[in-house]
């Protein structure tokens, strides 16, 4: 048989169980829950949402996907956006509204991370788009997560079978980062773009979490929670399941304590102490403060940026401490010994001190 004669079979098992289920981001194929697993699997998998309706953002893109199935003309489609904003659980939720309880065999769910070659290209994706349902027309869903970790040659493969197999299936390509899909590849899908949830999106659905799991959680750990989150439902539900697991009360201390994130307390001090005090004083204390306390460089600097957005300061004295800051993270990020950046970000804050009294 020519290989660009469409072939007509039923998926297999063994076709549907070849695909890999692991990802890099704790981003698994999903595993239809059970009673007996239930109380096993992460909360991230646990309180997956089933349907378009249990999705807690993005009403508008579920609403336009919604409307292409119920008219039957589903395009190609390309999500992206940062981790934990639900691009994959809306995909998974569309499957099921298209196929009902067969979705699993009417769908190949692909994490890109693992396979991203040009012989997946090549073998998987081709033999499951090149076979047509058994009965019925209808179109199969190829669900490819994490996209963006793809090489240039399997993008530019895939270009000619989304073209070539457009009439028995479409594509779906999950990314974080649009730019790093080839422009060829984006044009053949329509695009949707998930922001980061908002707190109150993320407060109503740890809300019906909290009660459901019986979370002893304080009021300060749950803003703590909410602040660590930064719009990541995955993040915000892997750190109360963490809590929930090493502390019997979730509070502010133990939300920290669990991510490794300094504490705000700890963060004032820091502050405080390059500012005022002098430069010997200041780096003895912030050293004993990151030995005691675990805390990298890199951690401290990204929350001392954060605490500098909540306090007055002259404009001069702003601007010159977020360029020293620029280029300390700059240097962290190349390789530079730590120590000596602490150093100069000290010295940054003491002459940032210097200019706020002019």
């Amino acid at each position: 048989m020519d290989e660009d004669q469409v072939m007509t079979d039923a998926p297999t098992v063994e076709t549907v169980n070849a695909f890999t289920a692991l990802g890099s981001k704790g981003k698994g194929k999903y595993v239809e829950p059970t009673a007996a697993s239930d109380e096993t699997l992460p909360w991230v998998e646990k309180y997956r949402p089933v349907t378009l309706d249990d999705l807690v953002s993005h009403k508008d893109i579920t609403s336009t996907i919604e409307r292409f199935i119920d008219e039957n003309r589903l395009p190609h489609m390309l999500l992206y956006g940062p981790p934990g904003t639900g691009k994959t659980s809306t995909i998974l939720a569309c499957a099921r509204k298209l196929y009902g309880p067969m979705w699993k065999s009417m769908t190949m769910e692909l994490n890109a991370s693992d396979d991203r070659g040009i012989e997946v290209v090549r073998e998987q994706i081709k033999n499951f788009a090149s076979t047509k349902k058994i009965f019925g027309s209808g179109f199969k869903l190829i669900i490819l997560d994490e996209a963006d970790m793809m090489t240039q040659t399997a993008q530019n493969a895939l270009r000619r079978v989304v073209e070539k197999y457009t009439r028995n299936v479409r594509f779906c390509i999950i990314c974080n980062y649009v730019s790093k899909i080839i422009p060829a590849l984006q044009s053949r899908c329509t695009r949707f773009r998930f922001g980061p949830l908002g707190m109150e999106q993320v407060d109503s659905r740890l809300n019906y979490i909290i009660e459901n799991e019986h979370v002893n959680i304080t009021p300060e750990g749950r803003k703590a929670l909410l602040q660590l989150s930064k719009g990541d439902m995955r993040r915000a539900l892997n750190i109360l399941q963490a809590c929930h697991a090493g502390y019997d009360v979730v509070d502010e201390d133990a939300v920290y304590n669990c991510t490794g994130n300094p504490h705000p307390a700890d963060i004032e001090t820091i502050v405080s102490g390059m500012l005022t005090d002098d430069f010997t004083t200041a780096y003895s204390n912030i050293s004993y403060l990151k030995t005691i306390k675990g805390m990298a460089l890199q951690d401290i600097l990204t929350e001392v940026y954060n605490y500098l957005e909540l306090i007055e300061l002259p404009g001069n004295a702003r601007v010159y401490l977020l360029d020293k800051m620029a280029d300390v993270e700059y240097k962290l990020s190349t390789g530079a010994n730590e120590k000596m950046q602490l150093t100069s970000l000290i010295g940054s804050f003491r002459i940032g001190a210097d200019l706020m009294q002019k």
